[in-house]
């Protein structure tokens, strides 16, 4: 299909020409409810000047005011676009009642060429006009090709690219205006107004000449969906530069658009079209320009599923269904030649590339072809609709009757729907005390009591909407006894043919009806008595009943069941004689359904399933079952099989793993399907476990084994409860089960092995499902101890001293290896250790030093030994306890010169059990008696003591350090060391003490809070006062005594009050009060309690 998306977006339904319309149609007027009282007209402007349109309105007869919209082709709102370029303007006349619109294009350019539109609505009214715009250049006659006018047919070269597509212009300019619908929906053309006006223009339109352009671009190109196409354009300067435009916007080099410049021709290549490309392009070369717009074509829609004939009857719905290759086409029905359009009657339906054309509910005036149509393809089919036939199950049978007697006339039609009317030669019945009319589901009956000579006639029942009639007569007996009778004996005359299946026995299927007509004889007219058993069967109303005619007797039975099974005894006596017969029934059924269905098996996705066959077949032998099955706690049951399964149990296949399934299965014999059988109890199909992996022996010793291994690969929904181990002795077959209930560890030794023997191992998984296959070990193992020389696996960190602290905790894991288990042995010193003060835990891969509080006694050279046998391995560890150094000894000034003093002391007697790293040196003035840092880290027991201040006598104190850090303590230096000037004389000035005393005062008052209750609070304020006030806290005037619920503290002035959990009551003014000797000062705070709410509770 050639697709000519391109015109819905740039083209718009504008008028045709006056001499030109579109087939098939009435010349349509733009002016839809008369609005305009003048409407913009068509121009051809020049190049560079301004332009105006004017459009009037008629606003007397609205009742608010218009909305106008101008627009550029059919979507593009120039109200957006407003500016220098376009301007607006309206104006309102209050007499004449009318709006004026002014549209102003101010310097047109090329681009104002083409078709515009202005829309008027109010309300529920609208009216729009179009007008065209044609750009020329000044001076020219010819103006340059517009925009929308460049719809020519493309003109190509043979060399360049052959033509090969439906030029679909060549044929619109060719064909007659009668054909251009046809064509227009066979090549997919949606605007076909728009076209047809273009494609006047275009035989109007002459090409202007250019200076830097020797060939142009053609006004128009088309191209297939997925195609390349390429524009070429040749320029009279081969060395310019130029620029390609789509829909104004610059296009840049890619893998979609390709360049190319050979000499003055430059093209332009659009690789793998699609509906994004249907644009207009450009080719700028300085000031000129060349247009062209490229139409991408789709393939032609076609149909992939033809439409079926279909037979239908009166009332049943119809749906006409075909499918088409692409999703977005739109299809066209018809009937007999005439279009389908969606109605009450027609309704369409899409859905992909399906589409259905539905008639709800069918009659005979639907007979008829009908047909689809699409750009590619057609297809039809007939509808033949058939008037219901209604079938008679049940005649009316003639009666002859006496007087007083009751008439019954009844039939049977398939239609319990259908109502109907009775009439008598003729002439409708009507009801009445004697006369009446019953319709009870398919059975219509008349009943006449106490009949009349009257009665006798013709009686007809005629069903509504049907040309159907049932007839019989009833006739009217008088009895008059004017000669004695021929008498013959009675006689029954049994037809064994029909219903029998064989002599005197009927078959009939359970829920159905049985009619059995006798054929009687006999003279006078003799009495018929049906009997089951001992129980005699009335000619009253009834499921089972007898209906009697003249020389036939009916048994009828509706709706048979198994009861009505048995021999039934037929007796006819008058008083020439007496016959009988006997008629056996057998009621035949569906049979019971199954019962004890259950799972007696389960694998992986499978399980197997058993059950009995029904007690009842029904009367006929079984033929098989079906099964059907669903997940636990679903209601869709999924059927298992379709042909019959013959057999009691079945294998259910292509189930999940670790799901619970319910079965049930049904019976068939030849009558039909039973009902379901009761739903077996839930199972889960569950495959055992693969075997175990890597089955290794981890130690033997005499008379055990260790085995270790790892999980199978494949576990699934069932998991593992366990392992078994199981051994055998080698070349024997009877394997012995090592554990009596399975382990969950991946390992286990195994005991009480013949020593000596060589043994062979497997492990089992276990789950629920049973047990998996097991991983058996590879070769045998010898049931003997293995000596291995002892090795001891000293850490890294214990090959040098091992240090630590007074007070931690020492835990030495030393590894060790030999076989069988070696003799471990602890030495401190030489000397066997002392357990009392180390703990020692020996295992058979390890032993273990501990001491939980070290201490400078268990500081020493620990040996271990491992001894097995006369072979023994050693090793040595020191474990060294260190703690802080004591202080030096004897510091001593030993010279003072200038600002300069020499001290001297001795190492400490105590070096906390490691060398001393250094000392530290502070001194201090016996003025302040403040310590102050002289030297750190100082390594030689000596020192000097510089910048020291003249006029000032000072003391030194040195601390000893060590790996574990500073001396607690410090020794003081015995002497002092004294700067003095020389040749001065200090004049002591006497020293007056100042007084300090002050009367309390507090420089930080307390403040108002609000607290949660439950939630412990504080309240603090600062006092300052000399001699220290005396601080009382009290609460509403009321002194705080020691009550445990509140903590008083005084920290150098600060003091705060704690409130332990508060609750309302602890709200409140509380009060500080400072007192000294000279005064007293107090502040006050008030405390707010609250308690907090569910909503702030859920807040946070």
């Amino acid at each position: 299909m050639v697709s000519f998306n391109l015109f819905s977006l740039f083209f718009f339904d504008t008028e045709l020409p006056e001499d030109e319309h579109v087939p098939g149609e009435e010349p349509q007027m733009s002016q839809i409810s008369g609005l305009f009282v003048e409407k913009p007209q068509t121009v051809t402007a020049i190049k560079g000047k301004n332009v105006t349109f004017v459009a009037k309105v008629d606003s007397s007869q609205m009742l608010r005011k218009p909305t106008m919209k101008w627009l550029k082709g059919k979507w593009m709102d120039l109200g957006s676009k407003a500016g220098k370029h376009l301007q607006f303007k309206e104006s309102y006349d209050r007499n004449t009642k009318i709006y004026t619109y002014e549209l102003t294009i101010v310097k047109v350019v090329d681009g104002d060429a083409g078709g515009y539109r202005c829309e008027v609505t109010s309300k529920d009214k609208c009216d729009s006009c179009t007008f065209d715009i044609s750009v020329e250049d000044a001076g020219e006659d010819a103006g340059e090709l517009d925009f929308s006018g460049l719809l020519k047919k493309r003109e190509r070269k043979q060399k360049e690219e052959p033509e090969t597509d439906v030029d679909v212009w060549e044929i619109l300019k060719n064909a007659k205006p009668c054909d251009y619908e046809k064509i227009a929906f066979q090549y997919g053309i949606t605007d076909l107004r728009g076209l047809l006006k273009r494609l006047k223009k275009m035989k109007k339109v002459e090409p202007k000449k250019s200076d830097a352009f020797l060939k142009k671009l053609g006004p128009a190109y088309s191209v297939e969906k997925g195609k390349k196409i390429q524009l070429n354009v040749e320029l009279s300067d081969p060395n310019a530069q130029v620029r390609w435009l789509r829909n104004g916007q610059e296009i840049k080099p890619s893998a979609k658009y390709i360049f190319e410049s050979v000499g003055g021709i430059r093209k332009l290549t659009i690789n793998k079209c699609t509906l994004a490309d249907d644009a207009a392009y450009e080719c700028v070369v300085g000031e000129e320009k060349s247009f062209t717009e490229v139409y991408v074509q789709e393939p032609p829609v076609t149909i992939t599923k033809m439409l079926d004939d279909i037979h239908v009857v009166v009332g049943e719905k119809v749906e006409f269904e075909v499918e088409v290759s692409d999703e977005g086409a739109n299809v066209k029905w018809m009937k007999d030649g005439v279009e389908l359009s969606r109605d009450g009657k027609y309704r369409f339906k899409k859905d992909g590339t399906k589409h259905w054309l539905i008639i709800n509910e069918a009659t005979t005036e639907d007979i008829g072809t009908y047909y689809v149509y699409t750009s590619g393809g057609e297809s039809k089919a007939e509808l033949e609709v058939e008037e219901k036939e209604l079938e008679v199950l049940q005649s009316i049978a003639d009666l002859t009757l006496k007087a007083a007697e009751q008439a019954v006339f009844k039939c049977e039609v398939s239609d319990e729907k259908v109502t109907g009317k009775w009439f008598k030669d003729g002439v409708e019945v009507t009801p009445s005390n004697r006369i009446k009319m019953t319709h009870i589901g398919r059975t219509h009956k008349l009943v006449i009591d106490d009949v009349k000579p009257e009665d006798a006639g013709d009686y007809t029942f005629v069903p509504d909407g049907y040309a159907l009639s049932i007839s019989a007569k009833l006739n009217f007996l008088e009895i008059k006894i004017d000669y004695v009778p021929r008498q013959e004996p009675p006689k029954i005359h049994l037809d064994t043919t029909g219903s029998f299946v064989n002599k005197n026995t009927i078959i009939v299927v359970a829920g159905n009806k049985l009619r059995f007509d006798v054929d009687i004889t006999g003279e006078p007219p003799p009495t018929v008595c049906w009997k089951k058993g001992d129980t005699e069967i009335s000619e009253a109303e009834g499921r089972v009943r007898v209906e009697t005619r003249k020389n036939l007797s009916c048994f009828v039975i509706e709706g048979a069941e198994r009861s009505d099974e048995g021999l039934y005894h037929i007796t006819v006596t008058n008083p020439a004689g007496e016959d009988k017969a006997d008629v056996m029934v057998k009621i035949v059924d569906v049979p019971d359904p199954p019962e004890n269905v259950k799972c007696t098996a389960v694998g992986e996705d499978s399980a197997s399933v058993q059950w009995d066959p029904p007690k009842f077949d029904g009367g006929v032998p079984v033929k098989g079952y079906l099964m059907e099955r669903k997940k636990k706690g679903s209601s869709r049951w999924t059927r298992l099989n379709f042909d019959i399964y013959e057999s009691t149990t079945y294998e259910a296949k292509k189930m999940i793993e670790g799901v619970l399934y319910e079965m049930r299965v049904f019976a068939v014999n030849g009558i039909g399907i039973s009902q379901p059988s009761a739903s077996s109890k839930p199972f889960m199909p569950i495959a055992p476990t693969s075997e175990p992996t890597r089955l290794t022996v981890e130690d033997v010793t005499d008379g055990t084994c260790a085995l270790k291994w790892l999980p199978p690969e494949r576990i699934g929904a069932g998991g593992i409860d366990g392992y078994i181990i199981e051994y055998c002795v080698e070349g024997a077959t009877e394997w012995v089960q090592a554990n009596e209930t399975p382990v969950e560890k991946n390992s286990y030794r195994v005991r009480g092995l013949p020593v000596g023997e060589k043994m062979l191992f497997r492990v089992t998984a276990v789950n629920i499902a049973g047990r998996s296959p097991p991983a058996v070990m590879a070769q045998a193992v010898t049931i003997r101890e293995i000596v291995e020389r002892p090795k001891i696996r000293l850490p890294r960190q214990l090959r040098t001293k091992y240090i630590k602290r007074v007070g931690e905790k020492v835990n030495l894991v030393i590894p060790f290896q030999g076989k069988p288990r070696p003799v471990v042995t602890w030495l401190k010193d030489g000397a066997p250790l002392d357990t009392k003060l180390v703990n020692i835990r020996t295992s058979d891969v390890d032993t273990i030093l501990f001491i939980r509080q070290a201490a400078r006694e268990h500081s020493g050279q620990y040996t271990l030994s491992v001894q097995i046998e006369n072979m023994e391995d050693k090793v040595t560890l020191e474990i060294q306890i260190v703690d802080k150094p004591g202080p030096p000894i004897a510091v001593t000034v030993t010279d003072v010169w200038g600002f300069n003093a020499a001290l001297e002391w001795k190492p400490p007697k105590d070096n906390g059990n490691c060398e001393i790293t250094g000392y530290t040196i502070q001194k201090a003035d016996l003025k302040t008696k403040e310590w102050f840092m002289v030297l750190e880290h100082n390594r030689r027991p000596s020192c000097t003591v510089s910048d020291l201040v003249m006029g000032n006598e000072y003391t030194f104190r040195v601390f000893s350090e060590n790996i574990c850090g500073m001396s607690d303590d410090a020794c003081i230096s015995k002497n002092t060391a004294a700067i003095t000037k020389t040749g001065l004389k200090q004049k002591q000035q006497p020293y007056k003490e100042k007084d300090m005393c002050s009367s309390p005062k507090f420089i930080t008052p307390l403040v108002d809070r609000s607290v949660i209750a439950g939630y412990s609070a504080a309240i603090s304020c600062a006092v300052r006062g000399h001699p220290k006030p005396k601080i009382i806290w009290m609460k509403n005037k009321m002194i705080i005594g020691e009550n445990p619920k509140y903590l008083m503290q005084n920290n150098q002035g600060v003091l705060t009050l704690n409130i332990r959990k508060p609750s309302l009551f602890d709200g409140g003014k509380y009060t500080c009060r400072a007192i000294n000797d000279l005064g007293q000062d107090e502040v006050e705070c008030k405390l707010e309690v609250r308690v907090i709410t569910e909503k702030e509770e859920a807040k946070k």
